[in-house]
């Protein structure tokens, strides 16, 4: 994150939405946005020149849609995070945001007060996952035949396998060091080492691996 301020990016073809969505986040003293896209491919070109820390991504815009404009940026070097917003709540749009390599997901009906919630956690390094969104990758994964588990897994210790498990589940820090009785910062040093061993970005994608790797099955618990 660049200094104190959060720097923002909104990619959205409705110029309504984009002024509200700049209306609640410069409401919020440690917040700028800092450039409005109109579409997919307008909005790639502006976050290379700008580099603002989080982009507010709409999925159905003209010319490039939004999942593809993230998977475009997530090849950058230095990439933003990408809070991947849409009208539309299925299990589709949930997926293929997550596979893009989204830091979160929320409904545009979401209050002004989640986005900014999800602002600053993006901004700060972590995903935004919610037991509800976790539930609906579970959904998603559900039915698929298992796959042959990545030589990658092996390189996990039993306790870093037990922590992908429950992180898998949509459970926080505190739960999981609550789950195996353990400190919150030993847990933050395995979800660290786990996201490192399998060059991972941040808990969604964990998430995802954790499934399509067949570690974790939906109904699993």
């Amino acid at each position: 994150m660049s200094g104190s301020t959060i720097s923002v990016v909104i990619a959205d073809d409705q110029r309504m939405v984009r002024a509200g969505l700049r209306m609640v986040v410069e409401t919020e003293p440690d917040m700028t946005v800092v450039g409005e896209a109109s579409d997919g491919v307008e909005a790639v070109a502006l976050v290379r020149r700008l580099r603002p820390d989080v982009v507010l991504m709409d999925i159905a815009m003209p010319r490039q849609d939004g999942l593809a404009a993230t998977r475009a940026l997530l090849t950058d070097a230095h990439p933003p995070r990408v809070i991947v917003l849409t009208t539309f709540d299925t299990d589709e749009n949930l997926y293929n945001a997550l596979r893009a390599g989204a830091s979160g997901f929320l409904l545009k009906v979401s209050s002004p007060e989640h986005l900014i919630t999800a602002i600053r956690v993006v901004a700060d390094g972590e995903a935004l996952l919610d037991p509800a969104i976790t539930t609906r990758v579970i959904s998603a994964f559900a039915g698929r035949p298992g796959p042959t588990p990545p030589r990658e897994l092996a390189e996990l210790t039993p306790r870093e396998t037990d922590v992908l498990r429950l992180l898998a589940r949509g459970l926080s820090n505190a739960e999981i060091a609550a789950h195996l009785t353990v400190g919150e910062a030993t847990v933050k040093t395995h979800v660290a080492r786990v996201l490192m061993k399998l060059d991972l970005r941040d808990r969604v994608q964990a998430v995802v691996y954790a499934y399509e790797s067949g570690l974790v099955r939906a109904g699993s618990t």
